[in-house]
């Protein structure tokens, strides 16, 4: 048996309707819960014409997972969650060319900058006014590199994993041009 539970990105879907699920995943989405098991869940939307392809559509879009108590059930094999959750996952791509990711007209420096600025104000707000002074103190990519792991811990905090980790891919393209950024 497998257990879907909502990741975070899932929760807030269901608190903001930020999304455009459509109603009847929506509301497939609101009956995982990280204790029924996928076959149970299953049974109570048959009648909505739902199938394992809407519970694994919930699982690409990110707004489920297996639930970390899965691998305490009794008969449950690795397998059959790999089976559940096994995606391709592409290579990692090649380093953009500076020209794609710098905005025009803006230096390395300059533009880490902004992207600093822009994202502390929207995505922390006032508690990231420590960091946003860090920002204006920097005088080089060095100082702006060391700032990295405080800005997205912060992020982490303030908005959660999917969102940290999409600035976080943004934020090493400027930090690291054309070199490999830490992990």
């Amino acid at each position: 048996m497998i257990i879907f539970d909502k990741t975070e990105r899932g929760r807030t879907e269901i608190a903001t309707r930020g999304q455009t699920v459509a109603p009847r995943l929506r509301t497939l989405l609101l009956l995982v819960d990280g204790k029924t098991g996928n076959d149970e869940l299953l049974r109570k939307v048959a009648g909505l014409g739902l199938g394992q392809e809407h519970l694994d559509e919930l699982l690409q879009a990110g707004l489920i997972q297996v639930s970390a108590d899965t691998g305490n059930n009794a008969g449950h094999t690795a397998a059959a969650i790999e089976t559940a959750v096994v995606k391709e996952i592409p290579p990692p791509a090649p380093p953009l060319p500076i020209e794609q990711v710098l905005p025009p007209g803006q230096t390395q420096f300059e533009a880490i900058y902004h992207f600093y600025n822009n994202t502390i104000k929207s995505m922390i707000g006032l508690r990231g006014y420590g960091l946003q002074l860090k920002v204006e103190r920097a005088s080089s990519v060095q100082d702006f590199r060391e700032l990295r792991q405080q800005y997205l811990e912060a992020v982490l905090k303030a908005k959660g994993d999917e969102i940290a980790r999409s600035l976080r891919g943004r934020l090493d393209q400027l930090l690291y041009l054309g070199e490999r950024p830490p992990p």
